[in-house]
């Protein structure tokens, strides 16, 4: 979450900054800053009644041991006096406090200033794209694919739990895991560490990452153990350090983890959905750095070169966005999307999202780099799909058929063990 000094000494650019995500804040600062003033009111009251409280305590120990008792009973009727009248102020405090975090979990990163202003992904800004996106000759949609070579199947997956819960079967299977571990290997060879986290997590761990109450409606939920469903490995791995003061000399800090993932998509509807578009359950490969403020977005352009260099050995076509203001997710600075080319449904598809979300997480976290001088300070956070597997085996079945069948890029194949699928 944004901190409080921040507020106080940046009003006018983070109001400024928030626009880019189209809210008008100027009130909602405002009352942050009212609530600070009123937080700080309180408590400079009960930090002077506390230092009245000591003196006085001082001086009756005094008066006890020089034996003029009676005016020790006074100034100790003083001290109850003052305890009592600081009870309903540490109430207040605690009402205060509570209401002021609230409000701070409301409002969203402040963009970054190279992030651009708009309302929708049709405001996104177009970086850089590779290769030819064109549609295959024989235009194909994954779905009929999937169905006519057995891969997939979707109506048995309805049939057991619900839409968007696919079952992965034969060669399609072994593509799912070979992808998985292609990744993986590929993050082992960039200096991640591989962690395979839990995949419920609990409250603490949701408002540590921003998820809650954000996306509290986009989670599944076990309500007897009060526990969700992880939307990502993002959140699990990110929390791992969470109430934790890191030595700078450890940073970068760089993890990998492979996670199904489980999203109920609510307001899905249409071609966004059909096939392997949009799931309730998907398998990801999420890789998560933790940085120096000032080595944060160097950083960032590395995460989003990997997973660009992932998509270039797997010859798929892609692009990558900026994404604008309106277009961004809550806890994000800057992101950049990655969206590979569909041959067989004529669309860019979505398979990545990088982004730096600077000291949001980790304030929300208490995790702290230690600098070298014993100076602590928040750290950056950052994270990348690298990859999400449902629209990347979509664009490979569709952007690989040539006809008569499925041709697996040359470097899956040790992973595949098979060249083509037919």
């Amino acid at each position: 979450m944004l901190q409080v000094v921040n507020i106080r000494s940046k009003r006018e650019d983070i109001i400024a900054a928030l626009k880019k995500r189209n809210i008008d804040a100027e009130a909602l600062i405002d009352e942050v800053i009212a609530l600070d003033e009123k937080r700080r009111s309180i408590q400079f009251r009960l930090d002077e009644s506390k230092s009245l409280i000591n003196t006085l305590s001082a001086e009756t120990g005094s008066l006890f041991k020089a034996g003029e008792t009676e005016l020790a009973n006074q100034k100790k009727q003083e001290v109850s006096a003052i305890k009592e009248e600081s009870v309903p102020l540490e109430v207040e405090l605690k009402e205060v406090s509570a209401t002021l975090e609230k409000l701070l979990y409301s409002i969203p990163n402040a963009p970054h200033t190279s992030v651009p202003k708009g309302k929708s992904s049709e405001d996104n800004e177009t970086l850089r794209t590779w290769g030819e996106a064109t549609d295959a000759p024989h235009h194909t949609p994954h779905w009929d694919l999937t169905s006519k070579y057995k891969l997939i199947d979707f109506e048995t997956g309805v049939k057991i739990t619900g839409a968007g819960f696919p079952i992965y079967t034969g060669k399609g299977a072994k593509l799912q895991r070979a992808l998985i571990q292609f990744f993986i290997d590929e993050a082992d060879a960039a200096g991640y560490t591989e962690v395979i986290p839990p995949l419920l997590i609990n409250e603490d761990s949701g408002f540590g990452t921003g998820q809650l109450p954000d996306k509290d409606g986009q989670m599944y939920y076990a309500n007897e153990d009060n526990l969700f469903l992880i939307p990502t490995a993002e959140v699990p791995i990110t929390n791992m350090y969470r109430d934790m003061i890191v030595d700078e000399a450890e940073l970068p800090i760089k993890n990998v983890g492979y996670t199904p993932c489980f999203r109920r998509e609510a307001g899905s509807y249409g071609k966004d959905v059909r096939g392997l578009n949009r799931l309730h359950q998907f398998d990801k490969v999420e890789i998560v750095q933790l940085d120096t403020p000032e080595r944060s977005y160097t950083t960032l352009e590395a995460m989003v070169s990997h997973v660009e260099g992932l998509l270039q050995k797997l010859e798929l076509p892609y692009r990558v966005l900026r994404l604008c203001g309106g277009d961004m997710g809550f806890t994000s600075a800057l992101t950049y999307d990655l969206d590979v080319y569909s041959a067989g449904q004529s669309r860019w598809l979505e398979v990545s999202s990088v982004s730096n979300f600077e000291t949001y997480q980790a304030n929300r976290m208490k995790l702290r780099i230690k600098r070298k001088d014993g100076k602590k300070e928040a750290a950056h956070t950052l994270n990348g799909s690298a990859l999400a597997l449902p629209r990347i085996v979509a664009a490979l079945l569709e952007n690989n058929f040539d006809g008569n069948k499925i041709n697996i890029p040359s470097v899956l194949v040790p992973y595949t063990k098979f060249e083509t699928i037919s």
